[in-house]
Formats: C-alpha cells, sequence, structure tokens
C-alpha cells in the first residue's frame, strides 16, 4: 500500500503517522508538502493532526484552501481514500469532503488524554480490523473537537451507517468534547472518507502505553494491499 501524507505549517503528528504506516505496511510514505499542487500516485491520502496555519480563523479553515488540497478533493472524487484526523478531520469539514464543523471543547480547554471510543460500523476499509461494537483505547489531543451538524444531518449519518466510532465508556465524562451524539469519526457517502478525532497513531507502539491503534493500520493496509 502506498501513502501519502499531506503537511501543513503547523502539522505536528505526520511523523507519528508515518511511523504507524511504515509499521503497518513495510513501506514509508511519501510525504507531500501544501504547496504542491499535485499528489503522487498513492492507494492512502492521509492529513494528519496538529495547527494548521495556527488554527487562526477557525481550525482547518486556512489549510482547506491550500494548493494541494484541489488536487485531495479530485482523488477523493474519484474514490481514492482520505483520512483525516483530529486537524485533519477539521480541514476535511471546512474543504466540504465531510458535512458537520469541529467547535470548541464544551470545557473550552485543550484535552490530552486516553480516551474510550466504540466501533460503530467495522464494514469500511478504515475499520475493518475491528470487530464491531469493539471498545478500543486511544489518545486525543484537541481543543475544538466537539463535532456539530444539524438534526438531519445527524439523522443520515445515523441511518446510512457513517458514524465510524462513537466516544463511550462508564464514567460521567465519556463524550468529554460535548459532540453531537458522542460521534468521534465519521464517514462520506461512499465510506471512502474518513474523519476522526482521536489518534491511532499514538496507539501503535507499547512503549507508548497502548496498542489499540495497531488494528486501524494493519485492517486499513489489508484492505488496500
Amino acid at each position: 500500500m502506498k501513502s501519502a501524507v499531506v503537511i501543513f505549517p503547523g502539522s505536528n503528528r505526520e511523523r507519528d503517522l508515518c511511523l504507524a504506516l511504515k509499521r503497518a505496511t513495510g513501506r514509508e510514505p511519501m510525504r507531500v508538502w501544501h504547496r504542491e499542487t499535485t499528489l503522487p500516485e498513492a492507494d492512502l491520502i492521509v492529513l494528519p493532526g496538529g495547527f494548521a496555519y495556527g488554527d487562526y480563523l477557525r481550525c482547518g479553515a486556512m489549510a482547506a484552501h491550500s494548493p494541494i488540497m484541489r488536487a485531495v478533493r479530485s482523488r477523493a472524487e474519484r474514490g481514492t481514500p482520505v483520512l483525516g484526523i483530529c486537524n485533519g478531520f477539521q480541514i476535511l469539514t471546512e474543504a466540504g469532503l465531510l458535512p458537520g464543523a469541529l467547535l470548541p471543547n464544551r470545557s473550552l480547554r485543550f484535552t490530552c488524554r486516553d480516551i474510550h471510543m466504540k466501533v460503530e460500523n467495522n464494514q469500511t476499509i478504515f475499520t475493518c480490523g475491528y470487530e464491531a461494537g469493539q471498545t478500543i483505547r486511544v489518545p486525543v489531543a484537541h481543543h475544538d473537537g466537539n463535532y456539530t451538524a444539524d438534526p438531519e444531518t445527524l439523522d443520515r449519518l445515523e441511518g446510512e451507517g457513517r458514524i465510524a466510532f462513537r466516544y463511550c465508556g462508564a464514567d460521567e465524562d465519556t463524550n468529554f468534547n460535548g459532540s453531537a451524539r458522542a460521534i468521534a469519526g465519521i464517514l462520506n457517502a461512499s465510506r471512502t472518507v474518513l474523519g476522526l478525532m482521536p489518534h491511532p497513531e499514538n496507539a501503535t507502539d507499547p512503549d507508548l502505553g497502548g496498542t489499540d491503534g495497531v488494528a486501524f493500520f494493519t485492517g486499513l493496509a489489508s484492505a488496500l494491499q
């Protein structure tokens, strides 16, 4: 599987992401600077976490208009899988590749800790490494992870099986950022674009405290090989 990781000024999770992808595929991902206007041939395009353009205006708003995003949008329309994690999810909503928006956490504070999320739909290239209903533990690191959309959009996401992951757990702070219907990750209509707030790439090494993210990348690599 060949993957391309798009890097914006302010991206800060691209190295972690590249390491996770290399562990799963045995191949070094290609890195693409946001000023480029073309993408190399790739089976997967990834927008990493961070603070693109310093999160000025709105998180992801400026990055959504970077030159490379025209190529990302074109590839997505042709069916190339696109993954956006954290800031990458924000960019995907700002670029119109996914519905809704990411608002500030209900605490109005940056949150960095492990959380639990449930696999809502495992019948996708992004989630096929898990069992349906499986609960996994991965980190989050965001200030604007509160997913919102109008009721009709939320109902459509639910009805079409386009909620990939949902925050879960037994404690009262399960839905810590206030996301509508505890949504942690959503898919586009063709299930080829995934936006995800938590960081599975940071749960792929036992030395870093967890490996629940390994199946995310190995499943994806298997689906796209």
